[in-house]
C-alpha cells in the first residue's frame, strides 16, 4: 500500500469557495491523494466566549479575540462543498472534510467519503465519536493532545459503535501550529501501533517538509499536511502551511522515500550485480612466482577485478605450491 497524502486544505480558503477549487487543482497537481477541508457551523462550534488560541490571535491580522468571528468568516455552505467534491471527482483526487459539529457529520454522510476524518480536538467528544460510529465506514483519527490511554478510549468508542479497528488509522499529531522540532516525537507511532488498528500515520504541523518525509521513512502510512495558496494571506493557518511547490516537493520526497524503504531483506540488488566484478578484487600474484615455489602472503596481494579468487580465500591459498608460473597481477589459480 501506497502512503497515502492528504492535503490539508482546511480553512485556508477563507471562505471563498473559488479558492477552495482552486487549491483542489493545486492539489492535483501535486500529486497528493486527497484534499481535506473542515466543515462546520461556528455556532455549533464554539460558545461567544471562546477565545483565539495564541497562534490565531498572531495569523489573523486583527484584533478581535473572538473563535465566533473568525470562524464564521471561515464557513462553507453545503452547496460549496458540492462543487467542490464534483471538482475533485473531475480531477481525480479525494474529497474529504473534518465534520466539527453533529449536524456536519450528517451533511457529509451524504458526500460518500473513503475515510471520515476526525480531529484531535474531538477525540474527547463521547457524543461526536458515537455519530461518527453511527454512520459506519473508515476511519482517520488524529490523536494531537492525547495521551495513549485517551486515544484507546475513543477507539474503543469506535469499535463499540461498530467500527473495528481494522477500519481505524491512527495519526500522530502534535497540536501547536507551527509545531517546534523538539516536540514532534515521531517515535509515538511506535506505541500507536500497540493498539492494533489498521495502520499508523502522522499528522504535520512542523515548517518545511523534512518532518513529514522522516515519519514516511519510519513507517507513516498517511501524511496529512496542511498548504495554501499564499502564505501571507489572514488566517490562522496560512504561515504554517506548505505553498503548493512545497506541497509538490514533499510528495516526491514521500515517494522516494516509500520506494526506497524496500523489503528489509538484505541481498544483492539486480543493478549492483554488473558491479561487483568492478568494485571487488581478486587474489593476484605480488611478483612473479615460478611453478613449483611455495605461495606466501609476501608474494599475493589483492587488487580489482573480482574476475578471480576471493581474498576470503587468502588463508587457503597461501601455503600452497603454485601449480604454474604467475606473471605479477596474475590471478592466483590454485
Amino acid at each position: 500500500m501506497s502512503v497515502i497524502v492528504i492535503a490539508e486544505g482546511g480553512v485556508n480558503h477563507n471562505g471563498s469557495v473559488e479558492t477552495a477549487i482552486n487549491m483542489v487543482h493545486e492539489a492535483a497537481k501535486a500529486g497528493a491523494d486527497y484534499i481535506k477541508f473542515q466543515t462546520f457551523k461556528a455556532e455549533k462550534l464554539v460558545a461567544p466566549s471562546a477565545k483565539k488560541a495564541e497562534y490565531q490571535k498572531n495569523n489573523c491580522g486583527n484584533g478581535d479575540d473572538s473563535q465566533l468571528a473568525m470562524l464564521k468568516a471561515l464557513e462553507l455552505s453545503d452547496a460549496d462543498f458540492r462543487r467542490i467534491a464534483a471538482e475533485c471527482s473531475k480531477l481525480g483526487i479525494g474529497f474529504m472534510s473534518t465534520p466539527f459539529d453533529l449536524d456536519s457529520i450528517d451533511t457529509l454522510a451524504d458526500f460518500d467519503m473513503d475515510y471520515w476524518k476526525i480531529p484531535s480536538g474531538e477525540i474527547t467528544n463521547l457524543p461526536y465519536l458515537r455519530k461518527i460510529a453511527a454512520k459506519g465506514g473508515k476511519v482517520i483519527l488524529s490523536t494531537g493532545m492525547s495521551t495513549i490511554d485517551e486515544v484507546e478510549a475513543a477507539v474503543q468508542v469506535l469499535e463499540a459503535g461498530g467500527i473495528g479497528r481494522e477500519n481505524i488509522d491512527l495519526l500522530h499529531c502534535t497540536t501547536q501550529y507551527p509545531t517546534p522540532y523538539n516536540a514532534v516525537n515521531l517515535r509515538a507511532m511506535d506505541e500507536l501501533r500497540k493498539l492494533g488498528c489498521h495502520s499508523v500515520g502522522y499528522s504535520d504541523h512542523t515548517l518545511g517538509i523534512a518532518v513529514p518525509v522522516a515519519a514516511t521513512a519510519l513507517g507513516a502510512r498517511i501524511i496529512e499536511k496542511h498548504f495554501t495558496l499564499d502564505k501571507t494571506m489572514p488566517g490562522p493557518d496560512h504561515k504554517a502551511s506548505l505553498s503548493p511547490d512545497e506541497l509538490k516537493a514533499m510528495v516526491e520526497a514521500i515517494r522516494i522515500t516509500e520506494i526506497s524503504l524496500g523489503s528489509g531483506e538484505k541481498f544483492v540488488t539486480e543493478v549492483e550485480k554488473p558491479n561487483i566484478a568492478v568494485a571487488r578484487k581478486s587474489i593476484v600474484a605480488a611478483r612473479f612466482i615460478k611453478k613449483g615455489e611455495i605461495i606466501t602472503e609476501d608474494s599475493i596481494t589483492t587488487k580489482r577485478p573480482a574476475t578471480g579468487l576471493s581474498p576470503m580465500l587468502w588463508d587457503a591459498v597461501v601455503g600452497t605450491v603454485a601449480k604454474r608460473d604467475f606473471n605479477p597481477d596474475e590471478c592466483i589459480v590454485i
